[in-house]
């Protein structure tokens, strides 16, 4: 198995709306302004900007920049983390978009990237997403992505003056191959019109995944 790396990770030549995810570093600036709304304990940008800047040095969480195609500047930030060799499960978080990049095909594409590249490139056999049980943009994100709700831990962290339950989200080595085709056929420009519509929706492409 083999572990994610700080070289570039150039996408264009199997990607539709994806240039490139690269290794993140203040070079490519940050894809949003302080009136975005940024997720997690974060009251300022500078707050962000400071915290970024110095996870980014590590190796775990491991943060990549999304560079889309269409504007050739970063669009949005996420990472790998929580990176378990031993028993190949991994990690998707930390993830920040430009307004301008939220709820695009470009932005399905980026998450599609990162799941293929933690499955066919680096061999995990688990891919995991979690978040705020408050968080329901986050957990509508993780069911339309073709996550598989898992189980709630209760009061995992204490911010912001009050106890977090964790929700906990999943996608196997076993039921990926499939995944993997349904966001390919979904991917594809065939499926949108002209002006960006989707002829088939992506919850019905992916199918119905909860247990």
């Amino acid at each position: 198995m083999k572990i994610p790396t700080n070289s570039t990770d150039n996408t264009s030549s199997n990607s539709y709306w994806i240039r490139f995810l690269t290794r993140w570093s203040r070079n490519h600036g940050f894809p949003f302004d302080s009136a975005t709304n940024l997720n997690g304990p974060f009251d300022q940008l500078e707050d962000y900007d400071a915290w970024v800047a110095e996870m980014a040095d590590g190796d775990n969480p491991l943060f990549f920049a999304i560079v889309d195609r269409e504007r050739g500047t970063a669009a949005g930030v996420a990472s790998y983390l929580r990176i378990d060799r031993h028993n190949e499960t991994i990690e998707v978080g930390h993830l920040q978009y430009s307004p301008l990049f939220t709820r695009t095909r470009a932005a399905t594409e980026a998450m599609y990237l990162m799941m293929a590249r933690g499955f066919d490139d680096l061999g995990y056999r688990r891919y995991e997403w979690t978040c705020d049980s408050l968080n329901e943009p986050s957990r509508s994100t993780a069911l339309r992505l073709g996550f598989i709700y898992e189980s709630q831990f209760r009061q995992t962290v204490f911010y912001r003056g009050r106890n977090r339950d964790n929700d906990w989200f999943s996608i196997t080595d076993g039921e990926w191959p499939e995944l993997k085709a349904s966001f390919e056929a979904w991917l594809d420009p065939a499926n949108f019109t002209e002006d960006g519509t989707q002829r088939t929706e992506l919850h019905a492409a992916l199918g119905v995944r909860e247990r």
